[in-house]
């Protein structure tokens, strides 16, 4: 009424008026996800920052998916496989600089350094990248240490490393400091932002040696000296454990197989109940009585129970299960989803998935996992320890120069169908789109080792005087096997 008022004396007031309540309508439509009403009553969210909620959480989240995957075979399997695809065989490295000697013998070096790599002495480089990758799912974050090493412990470059769990960190050390720098959860920072430093505890707050015997003070590590492995889901710098939005699922569908299989057994252990029995017979299981005398109730199989005042028997009637197994495979599919980790490579359930539908599973899956090979553990990783030890090498003398650009060949995925992706990487190669060194070091080799096998074998085959062709000649297993071995010809009835 007031707006119809309004219009008729002022029109340009009450247009003003009616668009700024058009204005605040839009406004209050906004996103329902963030509206507030019954629907949305027990949603609790923040707005704190990543760190904040992961000192709060961090050592609860380690703790309770430690659990899970030591006792649930859900999150064994699906870390497991999460390794296994991230890393596999290894990743492996070979030198691109721009001279061929040089990359012969920084990679020569590396191959001799690698099988010594872990400071621990039990796996070589190939075994800490495993290990590494196990503890950042597991985990959340895991701190190699460069530990140099003197001449005369004869290593290919004077250098190990030595892996840390997330709990070394400690992470109660806070300080600001006049100077601008401060340290947060551990982990020090100067005063433009770059990381300085690691308060590490030098042995493991959960160890079990004796209180007197363990150092309870944290010590400074340069950062220089240490590559913090972990996956950044926000703007933060530290990590959480992969399996995080599955956790409670996995918790849930423990618990909820417990109570049923108890259930089974109870209902398997009731045969039935007799009405009308005798005072001496009104129990419900067995009388046992332990060493004391104790009256002891149990239900064991074959079981009837006996009830005052009846006269009849009524046997026990299991209940139904159907509809048990279709609920357990919603579940796991939720938890795979959280895992990130396709169903079927997690429950081994193959039964529901045809060739083509395994394929684009894998697809997605094999894509993620890349992103996180190129993403995260390699530059946060490989490439630190693969500059520690070039260094190490050229201060040893061992290089002529501290700095060697790298390439990673990470593990190849097993092929579907072998003979059809062979084919297309012919194709790809015949066509221009790609190099046969490339497609060599997609499948995990070493394209220079590759080229110099076949130039061995060449000059072996030349030295033999076999020529390839649409026609070749027939040349006996022995003979060939004699000359390859004699490195020379066969003899004149084998050539």
């Amino acid at each position: 009424m007031i707006d119809r008022i309004v219009a008729t004396v002022a029109p340009r007031t009450a247009a003003r008026r009616y668009a700024a309540r058009v204005a605040i309508a839009n406004l209050r439509r906004g996103y329902d996800a963030a509206a507030r009403g019954r629907g949305t009553d027990g949603w609790r969210a923040g707005s704190t920052a990543a760190d904040a909620e992961i000192a709060v959480a961090g050592g609860a989240l380690r703790d309770r998916m430690r659990d899970l995957v030591r006792n649930d075979p859900l999150a064994a399997k699906a870390v497991q496989v999460l390794v296994s695809n991230i890393v596999g065989t290894g990743i492996r490295p070979r030198a691109a600089a721009a001279d061929p000697a040089l990359n012969k013998l920084a990679d020569d070096l590396w191959k001799r350094w690698a099988p010594r790599a872990d400071a621990d002495g039990h796996t070589d480089f190939h075994g800490l990248t495993a290990l590494a990758v196990r503890e950042m799912i597991e985990g959340g974050e895991v701190f190699a240490l460069r530990r140099r090493r003197r001449a005369s412990d004869r290593l290919a470059a004077p250098v190990q490393i030595q892996l840390n769990e997330a709990d070394h960190l400690d992470g109660a050390k806070f300080d600001n400091r006049p100077d601008g720098s401060r340290i947060v959860q551990g982990i020090e920072y100067d005063a433009l932002g770059r990381r300085r430093g690691y308060w590490m505890f030098p042995d493991h707050p959960g160890d079990a040696m004796p209180v007197f015997g363990r150092r309870f003070e944290s010590l400074r590590i340069g950062a220089e000296g240490v590559a913090h492995l972990f996956e950044r889901q926000r703007v933060q710098n530290r990590g959480v454990p992969w399996g995080v939005p599955a956790m409670r699922a996995l918790r849930e569908l423990g618990d909820w197989q417990t109570a049923e299989l108890v259930r089974k057994k109870i209902e398997a252990s009731m045969v039935g109940f007799v009405f009308g029995a005798d005072e001496d017979q009104q129990s419900m299981a067995p009388v046992v009585q332990d060493a004391d005398g104790n009256r002891i109730e149990q239900f064991e199989p074959g079981l009837i129970g006996y009830v005052r005042n009846g006269k009849d028997i009524k046997f026990n009637t299991p209940a139904s299960t159907s509809g048990i197994y279709e609920w357990n495979r919603v579940q796991q599919h939720i938890i795979s989803a959280g895992f990130r980790v396709p169903y079927e490579l997690m429950t081994g359930d193959l039964s529901q998935v045809n060739f083509a539908s395994s394929r684009v599973g894998l697809h997605e899956f094999r894509r993620m996992v890349e992103a996180v090979q190129w993403q995260v553990v390699i530059p946060m990783f490989c490439q630190r320890i693969w500059d520690w030890v070039m260094e190490a090498a050229w201060t040893a003398g061992a290089l002529p120069q501290p700095e060697i650009a790298v390439e990673w060949a990470p593990p190849r995925f097993e092929s579907v169908n072998p003979l059809q992706d062979v084919t297309a990487d012919l194709m790809e190669v015949r066509a221009g789109f790609s190099t046969p060194a490339q497609q060599i070091a997609r499948r995990g080799y070493d394209p220079r080792e590759v080229v110099e096998e076949w130039q061995k074998y060449a000059a072996i085959f030349d030295q033999l005087g076999l020529i390839f062709d649409a026609d070749p000649r027939r040349v006996s297993r022995a003979g060939l096997a004699q000359a390859v071995d004699a490195g020379g010809s066969p003899p004149p009835d084998e050539r």
